[in-house]
């Protein structure tokens, strides 16, 4: 559940905000009574973003490895 709270107020309340967050809790920073930010702990499960992560390992795992040819240098990484 997300509490709403002005930025204004959430300038001023900003440490105790942090706190609230590191204990699961959200916040919509509004400014002039529109949504403008949304502040969550960092472990929130994101669907999407592990859909994403779920199809890129599943996409690394069936492609081969290939082994490569001598050692790189940096330069041969970043070729101009």
């Amino acid at each position: 559940m997300s509490n709403a709270i002005s930025a204004a107020n959430a300038n001023r309340r900003f440490s105790e905000l942090l706190r609230g967050v590191r204990s699961g809790r959200s916040y919509v920073v509004t400014s002039h009574g529109r949504p403008v930010a949304k502040i969550t702990p960092v472990n929130e499960r994101d669907p999407v973003r592990d859909a994403a992560r779920t199809a890129l390992f599943a996409r690394l795992r069936s492609q081969r490895s290939t082994k490569p040819i001598g050692r790189w240098t940096r330069d041969d990484l970043y070729e101009e």
